[in-house]
This record gives structure tokens, C-alpha cells and sequence, in this order.
């Protein structure tokens, strides 16, 4: 067994359900102060609980996407060093709370989202935004392309799932600089679902379309989430193309820092996510993938959703925990 492999090995031995733990605590963490109004003391406290749990990970582990850079988090910064340090050495890319705002509001969708890879896979995206579009597992290469009109992409992906364009639902933020995309989106017959926040989920609703009611994902969002979600397609098979918009000299000299050479380079799933990838997130609110955290009297539940890239495994975790201190 050579090395790759003793470390795809040991991902699984020790990660795959230790994983879980992680994602959890921050979940739970964050729905304590749902619909408060207070992103940051939400976004904080999820951090909190997730760096004390990754610190009890027999990893040695590097945060290569994170809360932002040093100057800027104090915790689960880009550069990071987390875990006791017994252990494979990995990247590790996460978001503690996805859709700061979407918690605050208690609106559907915020996650606890970790992906963690073999050292040097996962992509070092500068916090930047990212044009994107997605398509779940089942397809063959090439029917999307992030250069082609939307009208293209979605009539190419209407006939190779076998339906009249009208059937396809395209998932897209909610924002002024998407107006354009949006009428051609609707221009085609397509639906939409327009989403406030949180694009990692948007993404992965793709990856189970006859659950989520999600075809594809269209439209610009965090670079940091475009890598977290590319981990999770990996895992499933899913499609995604993606391209930072370095429109500004500071950008293009902070990505160049980052060891981004092309700046007009198009990744795919596989150049942000390499190698063997494990995926998890945790429902913060109910969503259309995962239930939120719910809080009885004597227990809390969570529901979790957990890939493994190289045995395309998915597991879905729905526990009911009674030791409420371990929270």
C-alpha cells in the first residue's frame, strides 16, 4: 500500500464519523441563537464550537479555507493549525456557520459545513468572489460550460435529463448584480428559486434534484464556498465549473499570493477538490436537504449529511443526543 493510500485510509478510519461531531457542535451551537437577529454573535459562537472539536481530531491539520485571514479571525483563520497534531496531515476547508443571515432570520438552509482533504488538494482561494455553475451526478462531461449562454446550458441539460426546459429549475442568489442572468434564465421557460444567502447549499441541492427540486446552480458567490461545495460534487459525482473574478490589481496580487498564476483559469470540481475528500454539514434551520437542530426538554436532535469522495458513500446521520453537556 503506498502512501496516498495509507492516507485515504486513515481519512476514513478516523474521520468519516468523527467528522460528524464537528459539524454538529457548531450546528447546535448557532441554533441557540437562531431567529436573534445577530449574525456575528451567531457566526462566533459556531466558530467557537467548532474549533474546540476539531481540536480533539487525531489530525494535523491546516485550515485552507477558513474565517478569513489572520489580521482579520482570531479563530479558524486561513493558515490555521488545528487538531492534536497525531495524525495524517490534511487540508481542511470550512464554514462554521453557512448563512450568517439566514440564521439570524431562522430562515430555511444555514449549515455547518467542514471538508476535509488530503494535504495539497483542496484549492487556496483568496476571499473573492467566484463565478459558478453546478449540475448534479448522473450526466455526462461536458454538458455544462461556464463560458455558454444560460439558455445553452440549460437546454443542454433539459435534454440529457430527458425533460422540456420548463421542467428545469435553476437555483441563483438573490442579488442586483444577478438581474441579467435572471431574465435570461426565465427568458428560456426555466423556473428559479432565489436564494438570501447561503450558495454552498444551493449547490449542493443540485446533487438530488428529485429531493430539492434543484436542477442546477447558476450566478457568482464566495470563492471560499465555491471550494467547499466543489468538495461535496466530488463526493457525489456531481459537475461544477468555476472562475474567481479578480477584477481589481489588489485581487490579482492577493490570489498570486495565494498561488494562483491563471487568473482567468476555469476550475472543476476535481482542480478544488483532490484526491480523497470527505464532506460533512450539519442543518442549522430546516432545509430542503436537512432538518435544523431541534431542542427538547431532555434531548437535542441534528441531521447530518456525510461523503466520502472515493467510495462515493453517503451517509445520512440523523441523531438524537441526550448528553446535552457534551454541548
Amino acid at each position: 500500500m503506498n502512501m496516498a493510500q495509507n492516507i485515504a485510509a486513515g481519512l476514513d478510519r478516523i474521520l468519516t464519523m468523527e467528522v460528524v461531531r464537528v459539524t454538529e457542535r457548531a450546528a447546535v451551537a448557532a441554533a441557540r441563537l437562531r431567529g436573534r437577529g445577530d449574525e456575528k454573535a451567531a457566526d462566533q459562537v459556531a466558530v467557537d464550537a467548532m474549533r474546540q472539536e476539531l481540536n480533539r481530531l487525531a489530525i494535523k491539520g491546516t485550515v485552507v479555507i477558513g474565517e478569513g485571514e489572520r489580521d482579520e479571525a482570531p479563530m479558524l483563520y486561513i493558515g490555521e493549525e488545528v487538531g492534536t497534531g497525531k495524525g495524517p496531515a490534511v487540508d481542511i476547508a470550512l464554514d462554521p456557520l453557512e448563512g450568517t443571515t439566514i440564521c439570524a432570520k431562522n430562515l430555511p438552509n444555514a449549515l455547518a459545513v467542514i471538508a476535509i482533504a488530503e494535504k495539497g488538494s483542496l484549492l487556496f482561494a483568496p476571499d473573492v468572489y467566484m463565478d459558478k455553475i453546478a449540475i448534479g451526478p448522473g450526466y455526462a462531461e461536458g454538458i455544462i460550460d461556464i463560458d455558454a449562454p444560460p439558455a445553452e446550458n440549460i437546454a443542454n441539460l433539459a435534454k440529457a435529463k430527458g425533460v422540456a426546459v420548463s421542467d428545469i429549475t435553476a437555483c441563483i442568489l438573490d442579488r442586483p448584480r444577478h438581474t441579467k442572468l435572471i431574465d435570461a434564465v426565465r427568458a428560456t421557460g426555466a423556473a428559479i428559486r432565489l436564494i438570501g444567502d447561503g450558495d454552498v447549499a444551493g449547490v449542493i441541492h443540485t446533487t438530488d434534484p428529485d429531493e430539492t427540486g434543484i436542477d442546477i446552480y447558476l450566478g457568482t458567490g464566495g470563492a471560499p464556498e465555491g471550494v467547499l461545495a466543489a468538495a461535496a460534487l466530488r463526493c457525489t459525482g456531481g459537475q461544477m465549473q468555476g472562475r474567481l473574478i479578480l477584477d481589481t490589481p489588489e485581487k490579482v496580487a492577493r490570489a498570486e499570493k495565494m498561488g494562483i498564476s491563471d487568473p482567468k483559469r476555469v476550475y472543476r470540481a476535481q482542480d478544488m477538490a483532490r484526491g480523497d475528500v470527505l464532506f460533512a454539514a450539519t442543518g442549522v434551520t430546516d432545509g430542503n436537504l436537512l432538518d435544523g437542530v431541534k431542542f427538547g426538554r431532555t434531548f437535542i436532535t441534528t441531521h447530518t449529511i456525510v461523503l466520502r469522495s472515493s467510495s462515493r458513500t453517503v451517509r445520512e446521520i440523523k441523531a438524537r443526543h441526550q448528553d446535552l453537556e457534551k454541548f
